[in-house]
């Protein structure tokens, strides 16, 4: 059988640089910062659980950051007001610009989920319900349905990963839990930013028969109501109905839930496989031929009316972005391909390509070989303006680390910079170059995981700068020295920080061409002399939102989740 032959490949068969140590991340659940917003969403409880080091108290008073009183050097209790001040001020600062909702659809980043039903593996992982939940909730607004036909029960089609070992979940339940999450959303909304209900875009692969579809539609709905999108919002006579491409924008989405459904150009293809080597190529043959023979011969009319502002196609030629046009598209149409397919256009197409998206929207996936729930690397096809970067929501790795960084502070949707939109040019850099200087002051509390001792660990800071030229992933990267406990002498007037203390007091630069894309990624690990160098403590900011002076930087442990650790730095950029 196709599945058990699939089960018995070496799927973490990848190259070094995909397998880079770097790149690691724990299992995302509700408690998971990931998507957007929720990095600004402390309680104040969980404030309150964060203390500063009697060293960096000491590093404050030395920097003429705060005085010897306000900052509490002789008292070992709570932070005085003036550090829990220091504790409480944002490490970012998101402009309101990049959350106005009056543009049009295309001019925003949507944060986005692939194949959302998926716990874990991509072939032999699990199915439910509850997937959608909790991307929703850590920031997603883009999540993917793959629809099937259930041999058992014709009435109820169902999700699932076709032909692999991956069980199945039914298309109601998840129309049932995102409704639920669409009420829990509007019943905590506020008129604020970050805090506001927003669109949930369905990107729905369809695989099932005409029957089914009118079933998916039906299902729909029924479940969803007057929260699904089911007609253009705007008014009879206005030019979006007299046939012109204007679309619609966001603040009239509302938070309605809105679908994206195929559309299949003549001679379309799939360029999802493009780049695989000889065996990953056969692993996949069996499984797109027989996807190919299953692939229902079009899209039932009823089914089709609910794609009212964006229809995906994949296409079949490079006019889409040589012409400026799409030939025999739809209204709507949004450009779906694979990360693989996209990357062979770039960077000799790229501003062709981001002036294509300042109109239309696309969506970029991972390609099919990435069964182990890896990702794309996301800032490179921002950088074109693709609007969907789909992730796999599975785990907290470096790409969905830098998904928070973009999206953190919004909604779930980011305003593109001015190039990527209409009327922009689709050069992103503008011509100048910068220089960041990162200075590092020291970490309270750096988490230990199960079965580390304090006494045993060398922290130190590692960072790349992740920049939207980087085609071939290899970003700049730049350390601190580890931090040593001291056996002799003393430090910061007798304060001798343990190592779960550490102080570093380094100073880290990079160059590079400016533009609004750039994001800084930071880890805490450990020198270990007998193992690969373990991580204790993540975090990603977007350069561009970043506060001036001195700030604290609340890290988050490899499941996304918020820690007890702070990072106290001070980001410098400056023109060259």
């Amino acid at each position: 059988m196709l599945s058990s032959r699939l089960a018995k490949l070496n799927h973490f068969s990848k190259s070094k640089r995909e397998d880079d140590d770097d790149d690691v991340g724990g299992e995302i659940d509700s408690t998971t910062v990931a998507g957007g917003g929720h990095g600004a969403r402390q309680t104040a409880i969980t404030k309150n659980q964060l203390r500063v080091s009697q060293a960096l108290k000491s590093f404050l008073v030395h920097e003429k950051i705060l005085s010897t009183e306000n900052a509490g050097l002789d008292s070992f209790d709570q932070p005085t007001e003036a550090v829990r001040a220091l504790l409480d001020k944002p490490h970012i600062n998101v402009p309101s610009s990049v959350t106005d909702r009056s543009h049009p659809l295309p001019d925003y980043f949507i944060s986005s989920s692939h194949n959302t039903y998926l716990i874990a593996h991509q072939l032999y992982g699990s199915s439910s319900a509850d997937a959608y939940e909790t991307a929703l909730k850590t920031g997603s607004r883009c999540v993917e349905i793959d629809a099937w036909d259930d041999d058992e029960n014709n009435e109820e089609p169902k999700v699932t990963h076709g032909y692999t070992l991956v069980s199945h979940i039914t298309f109601r339940s998840v129309c049932e839990t995102i409704r639920d999450v669409v009420d829990q959303e509007a019943a905590e909304s506020i008129n604020e930013q970050a805090y506001r209900a927003a669109p949930i875009l369905l990107s729905l692969e369809n695989h099932c028969s005409a029957h089914g579809q009118l079933r998916l539609v039906q299902i729909m709905k029924e479940v969803l109501g007057d929260r699904l999108l089911s007609q253009a919002v705007r008014q009879k006579g206005h030019q979006e109905q007299q046939g012109t491409d204007d679309h619609v924008s966001l603040e009239e989405l509302g938070s309605k839930v809105c679908v994206i459904v195929e559309y299949h150009l003549p001679n379309e293809i799939d360029t999802s496989s493009s780049d695989e080597d000889e065996e990953e190529k056969q692993a996949h043959q069996a499984y797109n031929e027989k996807k190919k023979a299953a692939a229902p011969a079009g899209i039932v009319s009823e089914l089709a009316d609910l794609g009212i502002y964006a229809q995906s196609v994949k296409p079949s030629n490079s006019s889409w972005f040589v012409q400026g046009e799409l030939e025999n598209g739809p209204h709507h149409h949004l450009i779906n391909i694979s990360e693989s397919g996209l990357a062979s256009h770039m960077p000799v197409e790229s501003e062709k390509i981001a002036r294509h998206n300042a109109q239309h929207l696309m969506r970029v996936y991972p390609k099919g070989t990435r069964i182990s729930s890896k990702n794309l690397k996301p800032v490179p096809f921002w950088g074109v303006g693709a609007q969907i970067c789909a992730l796999n929501w599975q785990s907290f790795g470096a790409s969905v680390q830098l998904n928070e960084a973009l999206f953190s502070g919004s909604d779930g949707y980011v305003l593109k910079p001015a190039a990527l939109r209409a009327g922009g040019d689709g050069k992103l850099n503008t011509g100048k170059r910068k220089k960041l200087r990162f200075h590092v002051a020291g970490a309270s509390d750096v988490p230990l995981p199960e079965g580390r001792e304090a006494d045993d660990i060398k922290p130190y800071v590692t960072c790349t700068l992740v920049h939207a030229d980087d085609l071939e992933n290899n970003p700049p990267k730049r350390k601190t020295v580890p931090y040593k406990h001291h056996k002799l002498g003393f430090l910061h007037k007798g304060e001798n920080p343990p190592p779960t203390d550490p102080v570093w007091n380094e100073t880290l630069e990079w160059e590079y061409e400016d533009n609004e894309l750039v994001f800084l990624r930071m880890l805490i690990k450990s020198d270990d002399s007998f193992a690969s160098n373990p991580i204790f403590a993540v975090a990603a900011v977007r350069i561009m939102y970043v506060a001036p002076g001195w700030n604290f930087i609340r890290m988050l442990d490899l499941k996304g989740r918020e820690t007890k650790c702070s990072l106290l730095v001070k980001f410098e950029v400056e023109d060259i």
